[in-house]
């Protein structure tokens, strides 16, 4: 790779921009034989696999031992066969099923393709025999799936949801009687609202499963996380000491080379940079041109498709037309057929060059590529190692080029290297006590099967007050039993079907174009993205927001050629109903961190347009829609009245307090894995609750889903980190890469880089620094 590395230098549009250099070095395999039927290892070996890695083996062991097993290890190590042999196994002797869970249809048809030309290896008779089920299936293949009664079953949690527990008596008897392993594949994937749902899924699982004297074990697979154990057993519902981690990896692998791209800063334009689209574009089209089979990992469906199209037309440009011929995009909206084809040509080698959202980033097979570049960070580190996990091709060195955005976390990183390489995994959580999730799911439970005392050690100590609670609504009904008191569900229709997996219950709103409903949005997120005036992008298409009629729940749209962006303004007031717990985790005894149960309201009270190019506020516009309460948690802090008055005379005191919480909330995905989106902030100079300078950080969903929690949790981490991050960024004033939100609600106004920086050096009881400004 030295020439190629090299060579970027020698391109007049590079402006030799590589902020850090690093080399990941080479892992020859570690090995232990198993004993396995000969039939087994025989068909192993039909698939091309040989000697066991040591992984591998001690995750078999676990399970036959009968441990459940959390396998956390990188991409391409080999975790499925961990649960694969034990399947194999179980089914050959005496017919035992296996459930195969996964949040996406794409790795489910993979690991239908591997697990079927397994059983295929093992020759009639071995009782192994592989099926998915997915809402991709007509009724007459589902049903035909029912009537041959598979011994390995794959799904997604949402078809678990709708469709096998609540026919569990009546269609899937036959499954849940032999249910001996459940495989959480991608466990990493479940966390906040999605993983909060398909936590109390799980649940439900449990409960039916031991209606038919079911004993199944867990196999969760997952990327490296600063949890595996503590999430799989939030996830699943099993207690930690039932689990055996597996993650140490022993495959094998070639040396990586990281070079991590910092796009230069435009002249007179302090802290905005050069599009790192524009560098990410460039690099991939050199890598191709270069016979590097190269991957893209990009952030939105439509930016995979206009660069890889761009990328194809620099290479004819260069006189490649053979090479601009095999240039693909990959991403999620793509049919099932197109997808399989991409992924099989660029398995062979056909395809020298894709760009792609992170729908590669999963267990999907599509063999090892030479090179992946990352368009700007992917939030975290587990993402990034995820990503760049598909570049290595056997023993060969490969290549893995960060391309950095302009905002908080992608400069952070660029700033300090050592803490992608060297830094702890964030935690991934979710919260299955969330009330309002867990009374949507005690009515399909009460539904599938009746609720009793028992149910408590399943659903949590809160069971009693909530099936009360849901009895007074009429939802559940009480029943006298010869076995006792039980609660049945007492409603019209199926509860699993007036509810979603991905979101917690919130109306929703129809984005009509010309008649036809293109998207739809909660209503929350329409105040926001949907109102009068807001320019709203869709399938690469500009839309004007006409009219939002929410009576009708309907957002009217007409196609526009808007060469300005919209952002909404807004009101918040936050009351805090219940202070749930206090630390002092900071330099100052006298600056306690407290989290909370609380109320937000929000009201949007207009929005403005933004110059597209520039980033020049060109209008304002009042806006009158209702309010919107949330009821969530937070964790806040107080500044001391001394520290203030200190503070004061530094700056804008505001606009330091407003710095200090964007910074915060940008630096919360170093800790826990989140988008930045999914948490909010307010920062004002009097509270009425704490009656002083308070500093708000709260969980973005009804309920909470634990995000808030985890922060509040690793606050001094956090903390320290924001610190670093915004004294490490060379603007004066603040700019996105430390102090400024897109997502701001006051249009980032006040803020005061210093006074923030003062702030965040008191809490560290270093008051030195906070004089000298940014480093």
């Amino acid at each position: 790779m030295d020439d190629i590395v090299a060579g970027f230098a020698d391109r007049p549009y590079y402006d030799w921009q590589i902020a850090h250099e690093r080399v990941v070095d080479a892992q020859d395999a570690t090995t232990r034989p198993i004993s396995l039927e000969d039939r087994l290892s025989d068909a192993l070996a039909d698939n091309g696999i040989g000697d066991l890695y040591e992984h591998q083996v001690r995750a078999i062991e676990a399970v036959r031992d009968g441990r459940n097993v959390v396998l956390s290890t990188p991409t391409a190590s080999g975790k499925s066969l961990g649960y694969t042999v034990p399947a194999v196994e179980r089914a050959m002797d005496h017919g035992g099923r296996t459930l195969y869970i996964a949040p996406q249809n794409a790795l489910i048809a993979d690991q239908e393709e591997s697990l079927s030309d397994l059983a295929a290896s093992l020759g009639f008779g071995s009782r192994v025999s592989v099926a998915q089920y997915t809402g991709r299936l007509s009724d007459d293949e589902k049903r035909s799936v029912r009537d041959r009664r598979p011994t390995v079953l794959l799904t997604t949690p949402d078809m678990l949801h709708y469709a096998l527990l609540p026919h569990g008596h009546r269609l899937w008897d036959w499954f849940f009687r032999s249910l001996e392993t459940v495989v959480v594949d991608e466990v990493h994937e479940y966390r906040g609202v999605f993983g909060s749902h398909v936590s109390l899924v799980l649940r439900r699982l449990a409960r039916m499963a031991e209606r038919f004297d079911a004993d199944f074990q867990y196999v969760a697979c997952s990327a490296t996380i600063g949890n595996p154990v503590e999430h799989a057993s939030a996830v699943t519902g099993q207690p930690p000491s039932s689990f055996t981690l597996v993650a140490e990896d022993a495959s094998a692998h070639g040396p990586t080379r990281w070079l991590l791209w910092n796009p230069p800063l435009h002249a007179g334009g302090e802290g905005r940079r050069r599009s790192n689209h524009v560098e990410a574009r460039r690099i991939f089209t050199d890598l191709v041109q270069r016979d590097l089979q190269t991957l893209v990992f990009t952030r939105a469906r439509q930016a995979a498709e206009r660069y890889a199209q761009q990328s194809a037309d620099r290479l004819r440009d260069r006189g490649k037309s053979d090479l601009a011929n095999r240039i693909a995009a990959y991403q999620a909206a793509l049919t099932p057929d197109r997808r399989r084809e991409l992924e099989a040509d660029i398995d062979a080698g056909a395809v020298r060059g894709v760009w792609s959202t992170n729908a590669l980033e999963l267990g999907v097979d599509i063999g090892t590529l030479d090179a992946v570049v990352l368009d700007g960070y992917p939030g975290t580190r587990m993402n990034t190692f995820q990503q760049a996990g598909r570049a290595g091709r056997g023993a060969d060195e490969s290549l893995v080029v960060l391309v950095a955005g302009e905002d908080q976390l992608d400069q952070y990183v660029m700033a300090h290297p050592d803490a992608l390489f060297d830094g702890d995994p964030e935690r991934a959580v979710v919260n299955p006590a969330n009330e309002q999730l867990l009374d949507e799911h005690l009515a399909c439970a009460a539904r599938e099967t009746w609720l009793g005392p028992d149910d408590e050690g399943v659903f949590g100590e809160t069971l009693p007050d909530r099936v009360s609670g849901l009895t007074e609504e009429g939802v559940l009904a009480r029943r006298t039993t010869d076995e006792g008191v039980r609660w049945v569900y007492d409603g019209d229709g199926s509860p699993q079907h007036e509810m979603s997996l991905r979101t917690i219950g919130d109306r929703e709103v129809q984005l009509q174009a010309r008649g036809d409903t293109i998207a739809t949005l909660a209503l929350s997120d329409a105040l926001r993205d949907a109102h009068p005036g807001a320019i709203y992008h869709h399938q690469g298409r500009t839309y004007e927001v006409t009219d939002l009629d929410l009576d009708r729940h309907v957002a009217t749209l007409s196609p526009s050629w808007a060469d300005y962006y919209t952002n909404v303004l807004t009101d918040k007031e936050i009351r805090v109903e219940t202070d749930l717990a206090e630390r002092h985790p900071f330099d100052r005894d006298d600056v306690p961190v407290r989290f909370a149960d609380i109320s937000l309201t929000t009201t949007v009270t207009g929005y403005e347009r933004t110059d597209g190019t520039t980033g020049e506020t060109l209008s304002r516009h009042t806006l009158s829609l209702p309010p919107q309460t949330l009821r969530t948690k937070a964790l806040y802090f107080t500044i001391p009245a001394d520290l203030e008055r200190t503070l004061r005379t530094m700056g804008d005191f505001e606009g330091g307090i407003h710095a200090a919480e964007h910074a915060i909330i940008s630096m919360l995905p170093t800790t826990v894995l989140c988008d930045r989106r999914d948490v909010g902030g307010l920062s004002t100079p009097m509270h009425p609750h704490t009656g002083a300078s308070t500093i708000f950080v709260y969980d973005g969903y009804p309920g909470g889903v634990g995000l808030v929690r985890a922060g509040y949790d690793g606050i001094r981490d956090l903390t320290a980190a924001t610190r670093s991050m915004v004294r490490s960024c060379p603007c004066a004033d603040g700019c996105p890469a430390c102090v400024q939100s897109p997502q701001c609600g006051n249009a980032n106004d006040p803020l005061d880089k210093g006074v923030a920086i003062a702030l965040l050096d008191a809490l560290f009881g270093d008051d030195s620094m906070a004089i000298e400004g940014p480093t």
